[in-house]
């Protein structure tokens, strides 16, 4: 994340240096928790096996509410994971959420990361993934 000539991060920008990132067998453990919860929570209104798109609709606003308000989901929780804002780490808002959950249902994005294990969904709304402190 530094992007100055001696390697320290920018002014206000949070330094991904002094915390664990998210292991992906980790944050793969979370997401299929909270999938788990959307096909719970759809089949109450729609049969998940004939109409496909409920159990999406659920994890887009579960992500949007849980990450942009309290910087997790359930299954993130379960899991000891929390997202925040790589600019200062703190929660992404609502609307970033929203952007955030849209890019993942998309799939692609999760799944192309780069060192930081941030996706593409993480790298174009500027969050990262971290374990919880303990």
């Amino acid at each position: 994340m530094a992007t100055r000539a001696n390697d320290t991060p920018p002014t206000g920008a949070y330094d991904l240096t002094t915390v664990e990132l998210a292991p992906l067998g980790r944050r793969l453990g979370a997401l299929m928790i909270d999938w788990a919860i959307c096909l719970m929570a759809a089949a109450f209104y729609a049969d998940p096996r004939i109409v496909a798109w409920p159990p999406v609709l659920v994890l887009i606003v579960m992500n949007a509410v849980g990450i942009g308000l309290f910087g997790q989901t359930p299954g993130m929780a379960l899991a000891g994971l929390r997202c925040v804002a790589v600019r200062d780490g703190g929660a992404i808002g609502v609307t970033v959420g929203l952007a955030r959950a849209v890019l993942l249902a998309l799939l692609v994005p999760a799944v192309i990361m780069d060192g930081d294990r941030r996706g593409l969904h993480d790298r174009a709304v500027g969050s990262v993934v971290i374990r919880k402190p303990r």
